[in-house]
């Protein structure tokens, strides 16, 4: 049998190209008390607290990978004025956030949650959001071209709403984009479906957390007819 090899590998080796952390960046959507806590004013808007749960925790396993890689984090929490000027006209879940009083600077509901402070400066804080667009009233655009970033991963609340208004807006300003579909969570089940199989493929690419993880971290290579390779098979070599 013949091989053709390239730098002492065979050419016919299976290889999974691996994603650059170095030009990626998971911007985190949302993870304050009033989505996660288990008192927070807004917790309930995802049917199934399970949902938040399973939503944080696998969060958490991908940013320590992540973190090890020395991958770009970044936070872009929604905190509002007390007089909640910023959403005068505001209607849906806008509406119910003024109502309630959620995400109003200076109460607990705004704070980023624990899990997520643990990480301390690992993560990049980008304040000014007041809407769905984490790119809207923000430096969020000049930060990620600052560190030179080309790819966002997203990961968040709400999947139809802050996730898609943000990715829609990173495509628009030429990134690349992956959601992170067992890391952002949907009012519903079937809302959370609807966009991950048919709304975000249309300008994202849609992959677990587990997923991505693969794809980052480099498989190690081992050539195919390994026995003949070391066996004094010199026409393998040709």
């Amino acid at each position: 049998m013949r091989i053709r090899w390239i730098r002492g590998w065979p050419l016919s080796c299976s290889y999974q190209p691996c994603m650059d952390p170095k030009t990626t960046a998971i911007l985190l959507v949302g993870y304050q008390n009033d989505y996660f806590a288990a008192n927070g004013i807004l917790r309930g808007v995802v049917e199934g607290t399970n949902r938040v749960d399973e939503t944080l925790a696998n969060t958490l396993t991908l940013l320590r990978v992540a973190a090890d890689a020395g991958m770009v984090l970044i936070s872009t929490p929604i905190i509002l004025t007390p007089d909640y000027r910023a959403m005068a006209e505001s209607e849906g879940i806008l509406g119910a956030i003024k109502s309630s009083g959620a995400f109003r600077a200076g109460s607990p509901g705004a704070d980023t949650i624990p899990a997520i402070l643990a990480f301390g400066d690992k993560i990049i804080y980008v304040n000014g959001k007041q809407g769905f667009n984490a790119f809207s009233n923000t430096e969020l655009d000049q930060v990620l071209r600052a560190h030179n970033i080309h790819h966002l991963l997203l990961a968040g609340m709400i999947t139809s709403l802050c996730i898609d208004s943000t990715g829609r807006a990173a495509y628009e300003r030429g990134y690349k984009v992956t959601v992170l579909s067992d890391c952002v969570s949907a009012r519903t089940p079937a809302e959370q479906d609807f966009y991950c199989n048919h709304i975000f493929p249309l300008y994202a690419e849609v992959m677990t957390n587990r997923a991505f993880m693969e794809q980052f971290t480099p498989a190690p290579f081992m050539p195919l007819a390994f026995s003949s390779l070391y066996a004094g098979d010199a026409s393998a070599r040709q």
